[in-house]
């Protein structure tokens, strides 16, 4: 069974829309879904969990229609974590265990009271006064309390320092050992994706470009350096995007099996994938 399923989704919003996506994130790994601000990455959620309703298309969770009456009892089996943390600004962090206690089935006040430990979130402060790497680290570990098979995580490093973030994707790749448990993360933060993801999903504009393997993505393009002479001689489909260097200099991202056998390239990022991407578009 694939954790989500996108069939042609189609939202509008006056003259930004997302466009015919379809997106597939099978069971047991994890996609990193990526694109500038105003992409469509939030929206794209919000339409998973059915807090918006699509236009056109289908999008099922867990193997259950989003649109059903089914799909309120799946979302036990969802963690969410959005770009903010919304609780009441008096709660203290162990308050709000006690109030997600009583909202989940499965909660662990155990598992709960491990991570506020492992974060260092502190028990009595109110969440008013929290930092914001402080609101998301609470908020990670609610979504994590209650045994989630779906972890749907929207910005969910930012605004951790390096140490922290770096400590919180361990434990999505912990979480993802179980084989059944899925995770989609959207962020800014290309290299976080690159060492956690399995899949990447790129969003521009309300479309999707791509949704491949990793692997298979930083096996399939390379980065060119060199000359404006030397990138004369490329074949026009080997170049995915441009831009020039010092000294009179170009860098480009090209595809590997349209350049000849034995040119020097460069081994390509995400972030290099993602960004000259968009500068192939705006040409």
């Amino acid at each position: 069974m694939n954790a989500i399923e996108l069939n042609h989704i189609c939202k509008s919003f006056g003259e930004f829309a997302i466009q015919d996506l379809s997106l597939t994130v099978p069971s047991g790994t994890i996609c990193g879904l990526v694109g500038e601000n105003g992409a469509g990455k939030s929206t794209t959620i919000r339409l998973l969990m059915n807090a918006l309703r699509s236009d056109g298309g289908t999008a099922r969770v867990l193997g259950v229609d989003v649109s059903s009456p089914e799909f309120r009892a799946v979302k036990e089996d969802v963690g969410v974590v959005l770009d903010e943390a919304y609780y009441p600004e008096t709660l203290t962090a162990v308050q709000v265990g006690k109030v997600m206690a009583g909202t989940y089935k499965r909660w662990d006040q155990g598992i709960y009271d491990g991570y506020l430990h492992r974060f260092d979130l502190p028990g009595k402060k109110p969440f008013k006064d929290f930092s914001r790497g402080m609101k998301m680290k609470l908020a990670i570990a609610v979504a994590l309390s209650h045994q989630p098979r779906l972890l749907i995580l929207d910005e969910a490093t930012s605004g951790l320092d390096p140490i922290v973030r770096d400590e919180v994707l361990e434990i999505f790749n912990e979480f993802t050992r179980e084989e059944d448990h899925s995770i989609l993360i959207s962020s800014h933060i290309l290299s976080d994706l690159e060492k956690l993801c399995d899949y990447i999903a790129f969003l521009h504009r309300g479309r999707l470009l791509f949704c491949d393997e990793k692997d298979r993505l930083l096996e399939a393009y390379g980065v060119f350096a060199g000359t404006a002479e030397q990138m004369e001689s490329l074949r026009e489909e080997a170049v995915i995007g441009r831009e020039a260097s010092g000294y009179g200099g170009v860098r480009a991202l090209v595809r590997r099996e349209e350049v000849p056998a034995g040119l020097e390239l460069e081994r390509a990022t995400v972030e290099d994938i993602i960004l000259f991407m968009v500068k192939g578009a705006k040409k």
